[in-house]
């Protein structure tokens, strides 16, 4: 049976020369080499082909999909990219939406929601930036830019109008200061 540590005789573990690998080192150390190694933040986590999902997908990390899912997906503070074999029937929320297969839901995105030309999208899309390619299809709603302030409304539902325009009626105890000024200069 062939071990590492008889292949190579001349390191010892008290060897001031230790190696830059971090698997090494980790053999050194006695621990698993697997348990050291280290993911990719920049790699998403994938559905691919020839699988299918029913139900809620929740995370931090981006995720790719190119096979199907129904239900909810929510990645707060990630991307999800519907890739162009991807099939979603789904309400999608994450901070980026990109859309490249078939997709047909709500789509909510904190950022930017981007459509491919190869995509085919039915349903409403919420988000600050959306940019749709030459060629793609889209049918639905699309809300794009920062959510406007409505004005507020009373307790019946009607809407308040803050009319600055005029003076108010000199009533005694509350009245407009410049507006008595003027009014007493003029008799």
């Amino acid at each position: 049976m062939w071990r590492k540590e008889e292949s190579n005789p001349q390191s010892s573990p008290d060897s001031s020369s230790q190696s830059s690998n971090p698997a090494s080192v980790a053999k050194a150390g006695g621990s698993s080499p697997i348990s050291s190694l280290q993911t990719s933040g920049k790699s998403p986590a994938c559905v691919s082909q020839g699988i299918k999902i029913k139900g809620e997908v929740v995370g931090t990390e981006d995720l790719f999909i190119d096979g199907i899912i129904e239900g909810k997906i929510t990645l707060a503070n990630s991307g999800v990219t519907v890739g162009p074999n991807g099939k979603v029937k789904a309400e999608i929320s994450a901070r980026e939406v990109v859309l490249r297969g078939v997709a047909e839901g709500k789509f909510t995105a904190d950022e930017r929601i981007q459509i491919w030309h190869t995509a085919r999208v039915e349903g409403e899309l919420k988000s600050q930036r959306i940019s749709i390619e030459d060629g793609a299809e889209l049918r639905g709603k699309v809300e794009a830019g920062r959510a406007s302030k409505a004005p507020a409304s009373d307790s019946s539902g009607q809407t308040k109008k803050n009319d600055t325009s005029k003076a108010p009626e000199s009533t005694g105890k509350h009245s407009n200061k410049a507006t008595d000024a003027a009014t007493a200069g003029a008799d």
